[in-house]
């Protein structure tokens, strides 16, 4: 069974390492173990004297242990976080996985799912503003007149035109001219 030591140095370890420290595979279940003896400690002894030193010091233990283990726990779903997010940035390695314990795995596989399910909406709305933006900015025309030949807003020559030439105008120009009866939009 662990010892509260034990718990400890985890805790140590854990918080002065940037990577996730490797645990015993039944880490959770020592630690259950630790803290229902604990527990059976204070039953038995709390019937003789509640004011014993065994009961004060079992206690503390007990709630040592257990503000250990949540802050072990804490650390190591923050260090679980920030690997999800890289890994979607970059990608993952299988040795960047390998301390994580059962459920950290799928914490890692769920918000990994998240992240990249999120950037992939994302890259396609900004794909789909940007092909909106270049469709708009052009507008297919057909010349209902002739056109003699202009400067568009880039100071490019554009035209001559005939009467029913079709063309792709930058939209400014394309409004204008339409503006001007002398185009139609095509849609």
């Amino acid at each position: 069974m662990i010892t509260f030591p034990e718990i400890y140095d985890i805790l140590r370890k854990e918080k002065y390492s940037e990577a996730l420290q490797q645990l015993p595979k039944n880490f959770l279940e020592e630690v259950s173990e630790y803290i229902a003896e604990k527990k059976k400690i204070l039953e038995r002894e709390e019937g003789k004297d509640l004011f014993s030193d065994t009961i004060k010091l079992t206690r503390k233990q007990l709630d040592n242990a257990i503000t250990t283990v949540k802050e072990i726990l804490t650390l190591r779903q923050k260090k679980v976080l920030n690997l999800a997010f890289t890994a979607a940035l970059t990608g993952v390695s299988k040795t960047d996985t390998e301390n994580l314990l059962s459920y950290e795995k799928e914490l890692f596989e769920s918000v990994l799912k998240k992240l990249k399910q999120i950037q992939k909406e994302i890259f396609d709305k900004l794909n789909r503003n940007e092909n909106n933006k270049k469709e708009e900015k052009n507008i297919l025309v057909r010349f209902i007149e002739d056109s003699p030949a202009f400067v568009n807003a880039d100071g490019k020559e554009i035209g001559p035109f005939k009467k029913g030439d079709i063309v792709n105008l930058p939209k400014e120009v394309a409004l204008i001219l339409i503006a001007d009866k002398k185009a139609v939009a095509i849609e």
